[in-house]
């Protein structure tokens, strides 16, 4: 039986972006896209609890979403098949997500969640949409099946960024720092009532081995993330310090 690939995204089912993940994964196994109607851009990890999520079969094995990154997961694992997901591809996206972007990002969000159901997952974003198209086909037809091997431990996903231009190679990253430059922009809504648009530029920190340095040198960045937000020495120094409190 051929494996059976789910493809998603954040930037919903429309986007130039998908289209050139599905052309990507020919080959691979099963497709199908399960994505978002609209745009779910920093959608994060959200979800639509306890509300009717509608679905339209948009054609042979694409549906609409009308709801988050997360839930396309969901629907897709607990509802629209009858059989068990092998992987899960999100992308690809129309920019980045390197450093902290990860955070906020719908299209990590969508590989999260494959890995929280325990499906190997991997999330795949441009520097610029469309260049190195078939670069991406070629890392996604090496790096597929060693996935499907096994290659992640459970709760591991790999964040992809494919640079602009000439492409030197693949590096294995950290996620670096980025730096946002936010600003709340009062304006007014046509009845009046006051309003703040959150804009504005992105830089990031030069930091040795991050993902940054990888993509603006030329470098396809890969970077395992892993699932467990423990912060592991702190757990045996809170203890310490609980205890000389006599907390514990």
């Amino acid at each position: 039986m051929k494996r059976l690939i789910l493809l998603t995204n954040d930037d919903g089912i429309d986007a130039p972006g998908l289209a050139d993940l599905f052309w990507a994964t020919q080959g691979v196994g099963r497709r199908f896209v399960v994505a978002p109607a609209v745009n779910q851009s920093a959608a994060s990890h959200s979800f639509s609890l306890r509300k009717p999520i509608r679905v339209e079969r948009r054609k042979s094995n694409w549906y609409a979403v009308y709801g988050t990154p997360t839930d396309c997961v969901l629907i897709s694992h607990h509802g629209i098949f009858r059989r068990k997901i092998d992987i899960v591809v999100s992308g690809i996206n129309d920019s980045p997500n390197m450093g902290d972007d990860v955070l906020y990002s719908g299209t990590v969000a969508a590989a999260i969640e494959a890995a929280l159901l325990g499906m190997p997952a991997v999330a795949i974003s441009y520097l610029k949409v469309g260049e190195n198209r078939h670069l991406v086909r070629s890392f996604l037809n090496k790096i597929l099946p060693l996935l499907l091997k096994g290659l992640l431990p459970r709760k591991c996903i790999l964040n992809v960024n494919i640079p602009a231009g000439e492409v030197k190679g693949v590096k294995v990253t950290r996620l670096g720092k980025r730096i946002y430059q936010d600003m709340a922009i009062k304006g007014r809504l046509p009845d009046g009532k006051i309003c703040y648009t959150i804009d504005g530029e992105m830089g990031f920190a030069p930091t040795r081995g991050s993902d940054f340095e990888a993509v603006y040198n030329g470098y396809i960045s890969v970077t395992p993330l892993h699932l467990d937000m423990t912060h592991h020495f702190e757990v045996q120094r809170l203890e310490r310090a609980f205890k000389r409190l006599g907390l514990s």
